[in-house]
């Protein structure tokens, strides 16, 4: 009998010590890799609010390890190599080249973007309700958006008839082209293409633009053209072209006019899909999210500066009028 009480009050210390152990380790932290293409601080605030929203305070219940290509796409497989070594639970890759070069790295840690403009077509996903596979979140893709741009542009220059498209080719812009040429066949519009590969290429195409004279611009957006918007902007300006943009960010930076998805929007709804994945949902079951909310934004001090005035029918569908 003694033996019997000896035993079981051994096995309730036992249980005991455990249950202490437990209680004593604290929470788990998730790890979470940010690879970026660029640096845009608007975009990066928004994705930490988003999380903070839902409870996740870095250092504590959150660890997120930023890498951050610079607009060199070169770089990208190493930081993704670099991030998989650090055990994450998700890897965050917003944009088109970020998301390749993560999915070519890895099928099996989750993956969310927040900025493709077509994820089918780049291949990332199956579909927009069945993604498949390890790659989900929020996207730019939505139906002529392209061909709204070309009419706004006519809108506001008269006797509109050539564009220049400023393009980093590649599978950020390729959608974007291929609308904009639809759009412009319609419209009767001739456009010349000009690509840009790197931040040394913008005064070479800008004075192959100035040889062609065209009377109007659309700037296609890639993390490394958005890097360059300041200087995009100045040398549009400088050579008085009416410029339609696809963000609001090149406008910031003194661009004449934008229309488009809102970016940091996008970006907080990216930590939702950050937050379902780290509570058990897998990515192939969270639907691609296509965008609600766009904008339209108008620079006066950019007009005034190429002598163009904005219709008032124009300016009073703008959401934001920068003076």
């Amino acid at each position: 009998m003694n033996k019997r009480l000896l035993a079981v009050f051994i096995f309730t210390l036992i249980l005991a010590a455990v249950h202490t152990t437990e209680a004593q380790q604290p929470g788990k932290i998730s790890r979470v890799g940010f690879l970026s293409t660029g640096l845009v601080d608007s975009n990066i605030a928004a994705f930490q609010d988003g999380l903070r929203e839902l409870g996740y305070i870095e250092g504590q219940n959150i660890f997120i390890e930023y890498r951050y290509a610079k607009g060199n796409y070169d770089q990208l497989p190493g930081l993704v190599a670099e991030l998989l070594r650090l055990n994450l639970d998700v890897l965050f890759a917003p944009s088109t080249p970020a998301a390749l070069a993560a999915k070519n790295a890895t099928q099996t840690i989750p993956i969310v973007f927040a900025s493709v403009s077509d994820p089918i077509a780049n291949g990332l996903v199956s579909s927009l309700a069945r993604p498949g596979g390890n790659v989900t979140g929020p996207s730019q893709m939505s139906a002529d958006l392209s061909g709204k741009r070309l009419e706004l542009l006519k809108e506001v220059v008269p006797r509109l008839a050539h564009i220049a498209i400023l393009q980093d080719p590649g599978p950020q812009s390729e959608v974007a082209l291929k609308e904009t040429q639809l759009a412009a066949r319609a419209l009767g519009i001739r456009l010349t293409v000009f690509d840009v590969r790197g931040p040394n290429d913008f005064d070479g195409a800008f004075l192959e633009i100035a040889k062609k004279r065209p009377n109007g611009l659309v700037v296609l957006s890639s993390p490394m053209i958005l890097g360059e918007r300041k200087r995009i902007a100045a040398l549009a300006t400088k050579q008085r072209l009416a410029a339609v943009y696809t963000l609001k960010e090149y406008v910031e930076a003194g661009g004449l006019m934008s229309y488009g998805v809102s970016l940091p929007h996008l970006f907080r709804r990216a930590a939702t899909y950050v937050d379902k994945i780290l509570k058990g949902t897998k990515p192939a079951d969270l639907p691609v999210e296509q965008p609600t909310k766009f904008e339209f934004i108008v620079n006066l001090k950019t007009a005034k500066q190429i002598d163009l005035t904005i219709p008032p029918n124009v300016l009073a569908r703008a959401d934001k009028v920068i003076k």
